[in-house]
């Protein structure tokens, strides 16, 4: 029985040989029995090495032994002196095959059907046939090795016997290498194939950085880290680049990483910087391509990091990189002078050339010419110019305190921020002006003389500006407690009047005025003087007159101070007013600002304790804490209602309340909590905001801050037509804030629509609704959802390769904000109407778009056609999209023009809301329906009474038909040019059929041609 046993298990193991199965990781095999041409030569004690053939008929060596009707057995077969080679720790895989002892007749109670690895480590090949010897010590157990499936008995034909696999690792080893031992202690078995292999990481590059073949660790868990070098051409961003080998061989997530310079760009899928090439830059180290050089602008050699402008062009410290070069503007256009007396206004135009620059200003130089002093000169610091003389805003200002009868000349320059680097003077234009006679300019000086207790003198200086021969003056005076309407009036034809009759003791307001032949001038400023007492009349006057005057300077003085502070006050709270307006403005408008370091998101399900994100992520609220009010709709897993949240120390406050319904699953509470994992970590203005979870009460909850105008979609449709062009760009601006900002965290929304869309009290859009698990849920009900390749996608919304190929990046994100655009501008209509969601992917793989609503703006619709660009990469970045509405917000004339319904190859799809004209029989019944009736008599008088005649019509046809109203002709116009898009489809389906009939055969595939072009027809002729 066991010489039956054995040789039938040697004919076994020469016929059976089962190929090793590819490493899982990248190995370095150090030793391979199958590899072996001759014998392995291992030392037995006291194995036999036998010979067989592989499925290949290429000669193996194997091992076995079968001394089961033995006691005490212990028998060893050791390997060759094996290299370490640097490893760490080793992997032995084994291929054996094992007899079941219960099959093998009269077997003693001893039989084994398992056997032990060893491993002796050793600096150099120095074992010999008994030594090390025998024993466990010396050698170092790795582990028993037991048999998955062993064989009863061997099929004589040849079959593949069951061979066991088994792989086991040792280490650390720290000598320069080792032997194997496998030792059986009385079983029947042969040990087919032994690979001995250590584990690494490959060289690789990534992140901007290369990293070398790197061996893994001494442990299964440890953790070797790996310097990276960045590749040419990159460097270092914030902390040095490494990369964590572990114990199989694979790299872990890198930690840093290398940017390409100031001047290079990445490609090859980042393994490469390539210097920008001629004609193009790159300003800084950021993830992105070298840009195209902007209008006059050049390069003087590859990588460069700015472009150097061409002759005649600047560019200022502050003008962004990017900027195209602009030049000195040309000179202002149509300057118009109209002069009142001594003062001039002077109006003109815009230069006909602005240099390419939006910060254009005017200069005004003023000349003096004539006088008696030959030629022109710059005027005096006197003429005065409102609001100022440089640096003018808007074209026109006013220039007084000339003088009469005199000739001036006036340069209006032209100038913006590149005027100062242009070697030449600034562009004007000029305009000479004489002024007229005038009334003299306001007396400036007067001063007390003397005074008595019912008199005083006063002196006064000649005006300024004369404007003439000066007649006389005028001085009024009045007690200071009286009404200036009780003032008295003197006349003086000298500079100088002696004013009697006064009260003793008393104070008195004066002012004077200068007359020439054109009239009197304005009075001075008011002056208080008081007349003596009996007192100070009786003491020398001499002693005290200098008093009284140094007393009056210092009145004088002290309500000059109080007089400007106010008016500095008043001024100054004007501007604080008009700064508040505007940094609130401003605020609105850049509320999507992006923070510097801003974190990545991290999706919940990656966690093995999805608890464990809820617990990170949200924050656990006190359920008394909590007020329900009120049920204010129905979620996917429970009521939405509406109630209050007070937290220790703050404020009251309103909020919105998710509630989980009883006898949910504990995957329903684990998708249900999920929104609150991945609303917890965004921190945005245009983000819905989580308060925190409720989850160690019944019922679970979410609670958010509460949006009183719900969902965009529904609020539109509530307030139809009620909002401004520049309030819907502003809420379009707030989506595309939010969704820049979660686009920068790396998080996809995948159902970016009007109606996960909510509205606070102040307009602010906020983005909502990050659960998506409907995604993967089959019992849907909704119907906007449609299954498409095993899930649910909101079709209408979709790009085109998330549909079909469930590619879902913020490229996807970026094709569903241009639908919520158009849903913006429609006021909440249905995309694409009433078609089915199978037209809707007809249409869009034929390059049909949706049109533009009604009076939307031309640039709002081809940002939305931009969105719509089938090649992703094509599509705009929503930080683009963001300074682009910026862009529309701070210069609203841009919005003013409006979309023109146009035809061709790439239309958009016909907008349903004008009547198809194939439904009427006559022109009379198609103007009833767009309600222009009034014009059949117009249209047939004129022999508009075939649509072929319509359809040709131009806005000057419909004028000379009679139509004089703007909106009238505007509607005409647009059902006129939707008739001729119509009929240029239908005639392309006749030329089609016509072309087909010209072939005998019709091939599967032309019917499969014949039916997408119908079908596209059918989306203007259902």
């Amino acid at each position: 029985a066991r010489m039956v046993s054995r040789g039938a298990f040697l004919l076994f193991c020469r016929l059976t040989r089962p190929p090793f199965l590819p490493a899982s990781s990248p190995t370095e095999t150090l030793m391979d029995s199958t590899t072996a041409t001759a014998e392995l030569g291992w030392t037995v004690y006291p194995w036999e090495e036998v010979s067989g053939y592989d499925e290949n008929m290429n000669t193996i060596r194997t091992y076995q032994v079968c001394n089961v009707f033995d006691n005490n057995q212990n028998n060893w077969v050791r390997t060759k002196y094996i290299r370490r080679r640097g490893a760490q720790r080793i992997h032995v895989e084994m291929k054996f095959s094992v007899r079941d002892c219960s099959s093998i007749p009269n077997v003693p109670g001893s039989c084994k059907e398992t056997f032990n690895l060893y491993y002796y480590e050793s600096d150099a090949d120095t074992a010999t046939r008994t030594s090390p010897a025998w024993m466990e010590n010396p050698w170092i157990k790795v582990d028993t090795i037991a048999a998955d499936e062993s064989f009863s008995q061997v099929d004589l034909g040849g079959r593949v016997m069951k061979i066991n696999t088994e792989v086991r690792s040792f280490g650390p080893v720290s000598r320069n290498g080792f032997y194997l031992a496998f030792q059986d202690y009385g079983g029947c078995m042969s040990l087919i194939a032994v690979r001995v292999f250590y584990r690494k990481c490959p060289r690789i590059i990534t992140n901007g950085a290369s990293f070398q073949e790197t061996l893994s660790g001494a442990e299964s868990t440890s953790l070797v880290a790996a310097r990276g070098v960045c590749i040419p051409n990159a460097e270092e961003v914030d902390v040095p680049i490494k990369l964590y080998c572990n114990g199989d061989g694979e790299w872990m997530v890198p930690i840093g990483r290398c940017m390409c310079k100031a001047g290079n760009e990445a490609v090859e899928n980042g393994t490469v910087c390539r210097a920008c090439p001629s004609g193009f830059f790159k300003p800084t180290q950021k993830d992105e391509p070298c840009m195209q050089c902007p209008i006059n602008s050049r390069t003087t050699n590859e990588g460069a990091m700015n472009c150097v402008c061409r002759n005649g062009f600047y560019r200022t410290d502050s003008d962004p990189l990017q900027m195209p070069c602009t030049t000195v503007p040309s000179a202002p256009q149509t300057v118009i002078s109209s002069v009142n007396e001594t003062s001039v206004m002077l109006e003109w135009t815009h230069p006909r050339d602005s240099g390419g620059r939006e910060d254009v200003v005017f200069n005004i130089i003023c000349k003096s010419c004539g006088g008696g002093r030959g030629g022109c000169t710059r005027c005096g610091d006197n003429v005065q110019f409102l609001p100022r003389q440089l640096g003018l805003t808007e074209p026109r200002v006013y220039i007084s305190d000339l003088l009469a009868h005199t000739q001036y000349t006036f340069e209006v320059q032209a100038v913006n921020g590149v005027s100062d680097q242009s070697p030449y003077s600034p562009q004007y234009a000029s305009v000479n002006i004489t002024t007229n006679q005038a009334a003299p300019s306001t007396v400036s000086i007067m001063h007390q003389v003397s005074r008595t207790v019912d008199s005083i003198t006063l002196s006064w200086s000649q005006p300024d500006q004369p404007n003439g021969v000066i007649l006389d003056y005028e001085l009024q005076y009045y007690e200071k407690d009286q009404s200036e309407y009780n003032a008295t009036a003197v006349r003086s034809q000298t500079n100088t009047v002696v004013i009697r009759g006064l009260k003793p003791g008393s104070i008195y307001v004066f002012q004077v005025r200068a007359r020439t032949v054109a009239g009197f001038g304005r009075y001075s400023g008011k002056l208080y003087f008081q007349t003596m007492t009996e007192e100070e009349y009786n003491t020398s006057i001499q002693e005290k007159l200098p008093l009284i005057i140094g007393s009056a300077a210092a009145g004088l003085v002290f309500l000059i101070a109080v007089v400007v502070i106010i008016i500095v006050c008043n001024r100054r709270r004007g501007f604080d007013r008009a700064d508040s307006e505007y940094t609130d403005k401003l605020q609105h408008y850049t509320s999507g600002h992006m923070t510097p370091g801003m974190k990545i998101y991290i999706d919940p399900f990656t966690y093995e304790d999805p608890n464990e994100a809820v617990r990170e992520f949200a924050k656990e609220i006190d359920i008394s804490c909590v007020k329900i009010e009120q049920v204010i709709g129905a979620g996917e897993f429970g009521e939405v209602c509406s109630g209050n949240l007070k937290l220790p120390g703050k404020r009251e406050m309103f909020v919105a309340i998710k509630t989980l319904k009883s006898g949910y699953t504990d995957k329903q509470r684990r998708d249900f909590l999920s929104e609150a994992s991945i609303m917890g970590q965004f921190d945005h203005p245009n983000i819905i905001h989580l308060e925190g979870v409720v989850t160690k009460s019944s019922p679970v909850m979410i609670i958010t801050e509460f949006m009183e105008n719900g969902s965009l979609d529904s609020f539109l449709r509530q307030n139809d037509g009620q909002f401004t062009v520049i309030q819907l760009v502003g809420m379009l601006r707030g989506i595309a804030s939010g969704m820049k900002y979660l686009a920068d965290m790396n998080y996809v929304h995948r159902d970016l629509a009007a109606r996960n869309i909510l509205v606070n009290s102040n307009l602010v859009c906020k983005v909502s609704d990050f659960g998506l698990s409907r995604f993967l849920e089959d019992d849907t009900s909704d119907p906007t959802y449609t299954s498409a390749l095993g899930g649910k996608i909101p079709i209408r919304w979709t790009a085109p390769e998330a549909i079909q190929y469930r590619k879902f990046t913020s490229a996807s994100d970026v094709w569903s904000y241009g639908i919520v655009m158009w849903e913006v501008m429609s006021y909440g209509e249905r995309p694409y109407w009433d078609m089915t969601n199978q037209d809707v992917i007809n249409a869009i793989e034929q390059d049909y778009r949706l049109p533009p609503p009604m009076d939307c703006p031309s640039a709002l619709h081809q940002l939305m056609l931009d969105c719509w660009q089938k090649e992703r990469n094509n599509r705009p970045k929503f930080s683009q999209i963001v300074n682009n509405l910026d862009k529309m917000i701070r210069n609203p004339n841009t919005l003013k023009a409006m979309t023109p319904l146009s035809s061709g190859v790439h239309l958009p799809l016909l907008d349903r809301s004008i009547p198809d004209f194939s439904s009427f029989s006559t022109v009379d019944e198609w103007l009833d329906a767009i309600k222009m009736g009034q014009y059949k008599d117009n249209f047939s008088g004129a022999d508009y009474s075939t649509f072929d005649v319509v359809s040709q019509m131009t806005m000057d046809d419909i004028l000379r038909v009679g139509v004089t109203l703007a909106g009238h002709q505007k509607k005409i116009l647009n059902s006129v040019q939707m008739m001729r898009a119509q009929m240029n489809q239908i005639q392309s389906v006749e030329n089609f059929f016509k072309g087909k009939k010209k072939k005998e055969k019709k091939t599967e595939g032309n019917a499969r041609e014949f039916i997408y072009f119908i079908d596209d027809i059918s989306l203007y002729t259902r």
